[in-house]
């Protein structure tokens, strides 16, 4: 879904309302700069741990798949993961121990691939919506308010935050 002959233009999207146009070209930006970040990469390059306590270049990218369709259920279908979609998706959105066990061995086609399908499901979603629905507000961290317009912002907030952690640890898997 990411027009390169718009990546720098926060502008309308055919088929979507305004504002949610324009947060779907940041999020397009954000997941453009993110894959530019880790192309060519390498299995042991995407499995690299800075430490025992760090999390790999690939468990971060799953991370970000995770993530986005963790808010897909809770501001479309007003749940949480059930039991189910914790054992898909558990290990990518806690990451830590869990992370490094089962995220690993990996080649970056498969992490594109959740990417793409997760961020596929977003559009479709979005299509469902009005610009009205970004500003509903309802409990969420902590017993605050927030509107649904926050909660997207830091599903791709989260993945410009832990870019920052790959470009580290690219960084050190090349001197090492």
């Amino acid at each position: 879904m990411i027009n390169m002959n718009n990546i720098y233009l926060i502008t309308d999207i055919p088929g979507y309302p305004p504002q949610i146009s324009r947060l779907l070209s940041m999020m397009n930006y954000a997941r453009h700069t993110t894959l530019e970040s880790v192309k060519n990469l390498s299995v042991a390059q995407l499995d690299f741990l800075l430490d025992s306590e760090s999390n790999s270049i690939g468990s971060l990218l799953l991370h970000f798949a995770a993530v986005e369709y963790a808010y897909q259920v809770e501001t479309f279908e007003k749940r949480e993961l059930n039991e189910a979609e914790m054992l898909i998706w558990g290990a990518a959105v806690e990451l830590g121990e869990a992370g490094r066990e089962k995220i690993k061995g990996n080649d970056l086609i498969y992490y594109v691939d959740k990417l793409n399908e997760v961020r596929n499901r977003t559009f479709e979603l979005f299509k469902t919506v009005d610009d009205s629905w970004l500003y509903r507000e309802e409990e969420f961290w902590y017993k605050k308010q927030a509107n649904h317009y926050f909660m997207w912002f830091h599903v791709f907030e989260d993945e410009i935050n832990h870019r920052g952690q790959i470009n580290l640890i690219k960084k050190r898997v090349t001197s090492t």
